[in-house]
């Protein structure tokens, strides 16, 4: 079972290895009693789970689409008619070229709450070797 480091962790987490230490002596995060403190695997994803529950999506429309993040508009870059919105979703930005007029269409502008939805037959998943 794979178990990480304090800073390890903080990194996976996406927050410092001080609000690591704080979650470890608060019990929001169990470690395995190895000198120097280590978090199992399996907690380290259940939290980091629980960290990326999205806020409620605005749209209210049913979809096929599972793969749905909800974020907040940080970028809009124009040039003639196509634009590129920039979306950060939690720890994802999201990147999406679309039309100006959709742009207009859809009312968005820096700060708007926004939905990116990604449709994809593949899916790369990587993972570091041993």
């Amino acid at each position: 079972m794979p178990a990480y480091k304090i800073a390890e962790a903080a990194r996976l987490l996406g927050v410092s290895d001080d609000t690591v230490r704080r979650w470890v002596d608060a019990g929001t995060l169990a470690t395995t009693g190895a000198s120097p403190a280590e978090i199992a695997g399996e907690v380290v994803a259940a939290h980091a789970a629980e960290l990326a529950k999205a806020p409620r999506d605005p749209t209210d429309v049913l979809s096929s689409a599972r793969n749905r993040f909800v974020g907040i508009v940080t970028r809009i870059q124009r040039d003639g008619v196509m634009a590129q919105v920039d979306i950060q979703a939690g720890p994802q930005r999201i990147v999406s070229l679309l039309s100006a007029e959709a742009v207009d269409d859809l009312g968005l502008e820096v700060g708007s709450l926004s939905v990116a939805v990604v449709k994809a037959t593949n899916v790369i998943i990587e993972s570091p070797r041993k």
